[in-house]
């Protein structure tokens, strides 16, 4: 039996890649992270569509410590939430959690050991990074060569929207028939609103104008994604 362990946030990416590892593999376990983040919604988000999908499980980790010691708006009430500015600069945002994809992707590779799945699947994007280093090809690759040598046990990181625009990964979820569930059951909003959110903030704003793209160019950017993952 092929088992996978989704890194599941109840955002748009993840919720994507739950859809398709639901095709691929013969049973999925979600796994959410508690680490007192800005808007709980999104654990309530994650937990209604585990079961709605259907995932084999739904675990979710308290991992408080986090918040202690990772300093962002996402983290911190105190610091704003940015909106969306096509003139920042190429710094780290304020949404930055430090540290965060590597402690999910090590417990998820954990619990992973622990289910007997074969692979770890994350939404994580190099293409649509918003300038997050954890985020990128490189770190998950060196990761995941680390935890394999740390447990002796071969789990394979997957990440199927790496390479994928946002326009890319909206066909995705419409290629699986399921966009108008992406699109108004996920949560995205760095301010904590489903569906289409606030509007205002950079996760919106990306969000958006990735459907806004798919929907003027939908052969265009459906070949796109076909040629990049192999989808026929």
């Amino acid at each position: 039996m092929k088992r996978a362990v989704v890194v599941f946030s109840g955002g748009q990416d993840s919720t994507t890649c739950l859809i398709q590892a639901l095709k691929q593999y013969d049973e999925v376990h979600c796994v959410t992270f508690d680490y007192g983040q800005r808007h709980r919604a999104e654990i309530e988000v994650a937990q209604e569509l585990s079961v709605a999908l259907g995932a084999k499980a739904h675990k979710l980790l308290d991992v408080g410590l986090l918040n202690e010691l990772a300093i962002s708006s996402l983290t911190r009430d105190n610091i704003p939430v940015p909106a969306y500015d096509s003139t920042q600069s190429n710094g780290l945002p304020s949404t930055f959690v430090p540290g965060r994809n590597i402690l999910f992707l090590t417990l998820a590779a954990i619990y992973a050991y622990q289910v007997e799945a074969e692979a770890v699947i994350t939404g994580v994007c190099e293409t649509d990074f918003s300038g997050y280093p954890d985020c990128r090809d490189e770190f998950v690759k060196a990761l995941n060569q680390a935890i394999v040598l740390g447990i002796a046990r071969d789990i394979r990181f997957e990440t199927p929207l790496m390479w994928l625009n946002k326009a890319e990964t909206w066909a995705m979820a419409d290629y699986y028939h399921q966009l108008e569930l992406v699109q108004q059951d996920t949560l995205t909003c760095y301010n904590g609103i489903k569906g289409n959110g606030c509007g205002e903030c950079a996760a919106c704003h990306l969000r958006a104008n990735g459907l806004q793209q798919y929907q003027i160019n939908k052969a265009e950017v459906m070949a796109s994604l076909k040629k990049k993952t192999g989808l026929v």
